[in-house]
């Protein structure tokens, strides 16, 4: 699939999506406290998301049995909602949730602390947060992809923290994922020639200790190799001549 070059009229749309998935981000972070299964997360968010007259993007995609990935602690991604997975106080919680409204997808997440969370765990939160912004300081047309990718992790790397390798950000538009692969760790080419209309789903997961990960048995859930914190934080951008935009952040 080649990259695609969105027009006004889809910018238009991915924006409306990304507005969308933006407020089912606000609400559930509401609803994150001690108690809660992952389940009813799963379940408020495909409500949320109905409501807004969209579709989920991640439910049944390529079998993907929930409408949000909702990943606890060592999870990096893809953790698989459960009526018997109870959030406790000190956990970290990352969504990944999507959304597809007239033919288009928004894709985002959040890390989310649990009641009283150690100093290392909000670090954590904290730094995966910025490295994203520090890699959209290069999103702009006539950059290249590398210098996102280089920025994010040289960022998270410079406080001891590894990068995952074996799972990337990526295009997005009428499919959820589309070329190009956007990695967060330097790459050896420039990669692709940024231009404006390209509408990218940049996604950090950064690990407290190894930046190897390990897949469970379910095929889905992604969890750090040492069993060490991970966290997620993730926007779709549409790359502008001077910048970018962000769409699914209000």
């Amino acid at each position: 699939m080649s990259v695609t070059i969105k027009s006004p009229r889809e910018k238009e749309l991915m924006r409306e999506a990304g507005k969308i998935l933006a407020q089912v981000h606000n609400e559930l972070g509401k609803i994150i406290k001690p108690g809660i299964s992952t389940y009813e997360i799963d379940k408020e968010g495909e409500r949320l998301i109905r409501s807004f007259g969209c579709e989920p993007s991640f439910l049944n995609y390529q079998g993907y049995p929930a409408s949000i990935c909702v990943s606890v602690n060592e999870e990096v991604v893809h953790g698989i909602p459960s009526r018997t997975r109870i959030i406790k106080d000190g956990d970290i919680v990352s969504l990944d949730a999507g959304v597809i409204w007239k033919g288009y997808h928004s894709d985002a997440a959040r890390t989310h602390a649990v009641g009283n969370i150690d100093d290392a765990a909000k670090r954590l939160i904290k730094v995966t947060e910025q490295s994203f912004f520090e890699g959209i300081k290069y999103a702009k047309a006539g950059n290249y992809l590398h210098e996102i990718s280089a920025a994010i992790g040289s960022y998270a790397e410079s406080f001891g923290y590894r990068v995952v390798k074996d799972l990337t950000g990526h295009g997005i538009g009428t499919h959820l994922h589309e070329d190009p692969n956007v990695p967060n760790y330097k790459q050896r080419n420039k990669g692709i020639k940024l231009e404006a209309g390209m509408t990218l789903a940049i996604e950090p997961m950064i690990n407290a200790g190894t930046w190897k990960v390990s897949w469970l048995d379910d095929g889905w859930t992604v969890v750090t190799r040492d069993g060490r914190l991970s966290a997620h934080y993730e926007n779709t951008v549409l790359i502008t001549e001077d910048g970018c935009e962000i769409l699914s952040l209000i």
